[in-house]
């Protein structure tokens, strides 16, 4: 009786709730996912996404510097992902480490859809040890990146880091988001950059989070692209 008597209350407790409370419920129970794979002549590159479910994180690039700093953004932003890349490390790192970006990119951008009741915006500052980075997304649809940190040792271990840059700037131009990555201070340059992974983790977790207060698409034009 008691079973009967609430499935009979539930499509009136559903009725009971605003437009856009029930809206965000909506979206709250379909998982926001993607899966992309691209293929080169560099590299071959599959990364699963899924922005609402923590855990679930196996990176695999062949660049131990770089898995570790992709496991800190998924463990961080509290999304699950599954990133798995071959590509020419013989020639170089470059290209492994910029199209894993590009991929990333698209998958948020496949995963987030319209963007209807998301936050959009997400900021945050994040320390390691002696230095502090601060990542500020926009979930606009326009690609632009601000990209500023001295780097001063220019490898570690198989990750050359001049190509954070790249990595930051391939991710919002496919994600088509605005992006401004900054280390305001700091002397160890693994200190530097492990601050600004976990910070656009924690900026991104920030901005595709869900909120009832945010009605449709959360832009004047009516649409986000």
């Amino acid at each position: 009786m008691a079973k009967a008597r609430s499935s009979r209350l539930r499509p009136l407790t559903l009725r009971l709730l605003t437009a856009p409370t029930r809206a965000y419920f909506s979206r709250r129970f379909i998982m926001r996912t993607a899966t992309i794979t691209r293929t080169t002549k560099e590299t071959a590159i599959t990364i699963s996404l899924n922005l609402d479910q923590q855990g679930g994180i196996d990176i695999d690039t062949g660049i131990g510097f770089f898995d570790h700093m992709l496991d800190a953004f998924a463990k961080h932003g509290r999304f699950g992902l599954i990133v798995k890349a071959q590509g020419d490390l013989d020639v170089d790192p470059h290209h492994t480490i910029e199209d894993t970006g590009i991929v990333l990119g698209s998958c948020f951008k496949q995963a987030l859809g319209d963007k209807a009741g998301i936050e959009r915006f997400g900021n945050a500052f994040v320390p390691m040890d002696e230095s502090l980075a601060r990542v500020v997304v926009d979930l606009s649809g326009r690609a632009y990146l601000v990209f500023d940190a001295e780097l001063t040792n220019q490898r570690l271990g198989g990750f050359d880091t001049e190509v954070t840059e790249d990595f930051f700037q391939a991710m919002a131009f496919a994600g088509e988001f605005n992006l401004h990555a900054a280390v305001l201070y700091g002397r160890n340059t693994h200190h530097k950059i492990e601050a600004l992974f976990k910070a656009l983790g924690r900026s991104m977790q920030a901005a595709v989070a869900l909120n009832p207060a945010v009605k449709g698409i959360p832009s004047t034009k009516g649409v986000i692209s």
